[in-house]
């Protein structure tokens, strides 16, 4: 065999699929090993092959599972098995366990091997150890033992790149990425991020946006499951962090940690408040954030399809917290209450302003302070005292 271009073959399919050099070994590996028992093995063996890359030696050897008699199913136990199980007892059993947490076998020569025997081949052997055996190399396959081999090698190679996705996008978990839109089923929108898909599913979108196919959008990585289906990557447009994400790639500061986003109130499609605080001396926190003549906070708002952004000054104070949240309505005065309630009074013909459309200014001031507000004007308490 060329051990040249064997090894450059597999750097090519590694580099190709993106997976480790490695898994790509392990499956052809594999495939060999399949294609041996195929060929020259028995039904319940377990053969495993290796391949070395320096002398181009395949190594092959038949692993047996070392057991004793209280691992093995006696003939009256599976007599009342069978009754129950039918055809499939043998491979059901084998994937059982019993209550000691010991797996029990249907005894096969092929596969197990009894204690007494395998100690006069490894004396320090035990019980639920595995015997190797080694096995005479071939080098003639049949077509069928070859087609068997590289049904093995693509679908392991489809498993190992299913497991090189899965891993990469769980590390970007809470990140935000580019996709574009290749389809519409449905309720769920999917999009291209680059090595897979990912999908936007309705209660994540923002309402009142439309998504079309080619469209490009910023995305929230929401979660990566593995389902049934393959590797999933659940998207988002509607997740308060989206905001703050998007922030952080068009203000330096925020990313350089001059600048830090305190908390977040979102109500998607609509309007959204974010509280900001300085940590280096003489950088303004609202100033970075918004730019100059507002330009950073207008290309947030544009990647947000016009979603309204009031950016405020974060304060330990709860007095100059909350009567910065409720910006742009002026406050009077603000009485700290009883449990986490806060009495705000505001001028008559600010309160309108204060509350907001459909009280939208007030609930997203008391979702970013963490207080219950409520809001009064100065007449009516005045009435009151």
């Amino acid at each position: 065999m060329d051990i040249k271009n064997f090894t450059s073959a597999i750097v090519q399919i590694a580099e190709e699929k993106n997976i480790p050099q490695e898994k790509v070994l392990e499956s052809i590996e594999q495939a060999i090993a399949a294609a041996y028992k195929k060929e020259y093995g028995k039904k319940g063996q377990i053969i495993k092959a290796k391949f070395d890359l320096k002398s181009g030696q395949l190594f092959f050897w038949q692993v047996k599972i070392v057991v004793d008699k209280t691992m093995i199913y006696s003939e009256k136990e599976l007599e009342k098995l069978k009754a129950k199980t039918g055809p499939k007892t043998e491979t059901i059993l084998e994937k059982k366990e019993t209550e000691e947490g010991k797996k029990k076998f249907c005894f096969n020569s092929e596969k197990h091997i009894m204690i007494e025997e395998a100690k006069k081949i490894n004396p320090k052997i035990k019980p639920g150890d595995e015997l190797t055996i080694p096995l005479e190399a071939k080098k003639d396959y049949g077509r069928i033992a070859a087609q068997t081999a590289k049904q093995v090698i693509l679908q392991k190679i489809r498993e190992a790149e299913k497991e090189s996705v899965l891993e990469e996008y769980k590390k970007k978990e809470g990140q935000v990425i580019s996709g574009v839109i290749q389809r519409v089923e449905g309720k769920n929108i999917f999009l291209n991020i680059g090595k897979t898909l990912g999908v936007l599913p309705k209660e994540e979108q923002v309402p009142g946006e439309f998504y079309r196919p080619g469209q490009r959008l910023k995305v929230y990585i929401l979660k990566v499951e593995r389902t049934s289906k393959g590797v999933m990557v659940f998207l988002s447009r509607a997740y308060p962090k989206l905001v703050s994400k998007v922030f952080e790639l068009e203000v330096p500061e925020i990313l350089a940690g001059q600048v830090k986003v305190n908390s977040i109130a979102r109500e998607p499609g609509s309007r959204t408040k974010i509280a900001v605080s300085s940590n280096a001396e003489g950088v303004d926190p609202i100033g970075a954030v918004v730019g100059h003549k507002g330009t950073r906070v207008q290309m947030v708002i544009n990647e947000l399809g016009g979603e309204k952004i009031d950016v405020i000054k974060y304060s330990d104070d709860p007095v100059e917290y909350i009567t910065n949240a409720l910006a742009p309505a002026k406050v009077l005065e603000v009485k700290i209450m009883p449990k986490n309630k806060a009495l705000v009074i505001v001028p008559e013909d600010q309160l309108s302003l204060a509350i907001g459309k459909d009280g939208q200014n007030v609930r997203l001031a008391a979702k970013l302070t963490g207080w219950k507000i409520d809001v009064r004007p100065s007449e009516k308490v005045e009435e009151k005292k």
